[in-house]
């Protein structure tokens, strides 16, 4: 009796030494994974200390060396996917789960500045070089993608705020169009997770912000004026 009571814990034991190796080595790459993220961020950044002075051109070269610096990203989230097992992917995910908000917040970033449209989970899932469905095993959670956009509402209302500050009047305006919508597509989910629903609120308060940028340009005199389209004159 006491050999098999032996042989029981023993199996356990090796069961549980089997997953604290997991969760070092995810632990690793996770660290790698936190460092490209740091680095991405670190150039989105300067996107607030520049003047209007060919910015689109600048924010352009900032986009581009983030696209190359999501190469490193893609690398990294492979290794991670080799590790994870199949079936387990939340049991570990906790690991991975804030850095991956993170950087769905600087690729929707990216793309936004890029084009100035709201990126898609496929495509941020593409960008961080994951799967974009559960059922393909290591996959980009949707909860993670938006706390991802929440955060993107976040930095907008702040670079809204230091365009003004360095003489462009025009970014503002495209801004709280995105943001506006953004907030709009967010009020058609009924929101049950507590994280999420206090991003949300944070989101309502980053809308009232950039508006109130706005507002200030126009009494001020400072909104540029939109030329009115062929359908208008007519």
């Amino acid at each position: 009796m006491a050999d098999e009571v032996s042989q029981i814990f023993n199996a356990f034991q090796d069961y549980l030494n089997n997953e604290q190796e997991i969760r070092e080595e995810i632990r690793l790459i996770v660290r790698e994974i936190e460092k490209s993220a740091r680095d991405i961020l670190m150039i989105l950044q300067n996107i607030h200390n520049e003047n209007s002075v060919e910015e689109n051109i600048i924010v352009s070269q900032y986009c581009a060396k983030a696209r190359e610096l999501f190469e490193d990203v893609r690398k990294q989230y492979a290794e991670l996917a080799k590790i994870v097992p199949k079936d387990q992917y939340y049991r570990f995910n906790d690991q991975w789960r804030f850095v991956t908000q993170r950087l769905c917040f600087l690729a929707s970033l990216t793309v936004y500045l890029e084009v100035k449209i709201l990126a898609t989970k496929d495509t941020v899932a593409e960008i961080l070089g994951i799967k974009n469905n559960r059922e393909d095993g290591f996959h980009l959670d949707l909860e993670d993608f938006l706390m991802g956009l929440l955060q993107l509402s976040a930095e907008l209302s702040r670079f809204a705020v230091n365009s003004v500050t360095n003489g462009d009047y025009n970014r503002p305006i495209e801004i709280a169009k995105f943001v506006n919508e953004l907030n709009a597509g967010f009020r058609l989910l009924n929101l049950k997770n507590d994280a999420l629903r206090k991003r949300f609120d944070a989101l309502k308060y980053n809308v009232k912000k950039i508006e109130e940028v706005v507002y200030d340009l126009s009494i001020r005199g400072l909104k540029p004026i939109t030329s009115p389209s062929p359908q208008e004159i007519e």
